[in-house]
């Protein structure tokens, strides 16, 4: 529930904006007024670094109704980066320890493994993902419970942290 506060003046609000159309509207809100409740899929991210990512992650994942689990030197999904991409869903997708993600954990890898498509997902499921340019050491992968890959047929080498996290998030909930 959102309280009335006070006004101020636009060139005020404006003068601390990093936005070329700085916002008319500021809330301040509590950390721990932030949903944390597991859901039935989670995006565990393994030190993903770019806040547009960790944004646009949690955006995927509000569209699909998923948690997001960040593991120790991922983006502050509290950053005004972060927060800009995630176009408001910070403020209903649960955040949680990476170790505290539920589920069948899928290590999704960009090479090497069967496809994600082949995987029984009817279970609850956390799909791993890892940081922009090393993805997932070998010790995350091993702790999964399945390994996959998202089968492509361009010659790109690899997908993007967020678009890889919204197509396994498409493909759980297209079977659903």
């Amino acid at each position: 529930m959102l309280v009335a506060g006070e006004t101020i003046e636009p060139e005020l609000l404006a003068a601390v904006s990093t936005l070329p159309h700085p916002a008319r509207v500021v809330g301040v809100f509590r950390t721990a007024a932030l949903p944390s409740e597991p859901r039935q899929t989670t995006l565990a991210l393994w030190r993903v670094s770019d806040p547009g990512n960790i944004g646009t992650l949690l955006r995927a994942a509000d569209a699909f109704g998923a948690a997001v689990a960040l593991s120790e030197g991922c983006a502050d999904p509290l950053g005004s980066k972060a927060l800009r991409a995630s176009a408001g869903a910070i403020f209903r997708v649960p955040l949680l320890p990476f170790d505290d993600a539920p589920g069948e954990r899928v290590a999704l890898v960009a090479h090497g493994a069967p496809p994600l498509h082949e995987l029984d997902l009817s279970s609850q499921v956390t799909f791993v993902l890892g940081a922009e340019r090393q993805g997932l050491p070998e010790d995350v992968v091993e702790q999964s419970n399945k390994v996959a890959t998202i089968a492509t047929t361009g010659a790109a080498e690899s997908l993007n942290v967020a678009v890889a996290g919204a197509i396994a998030l498409y493909e759980r909930s297209r079977r659903s």
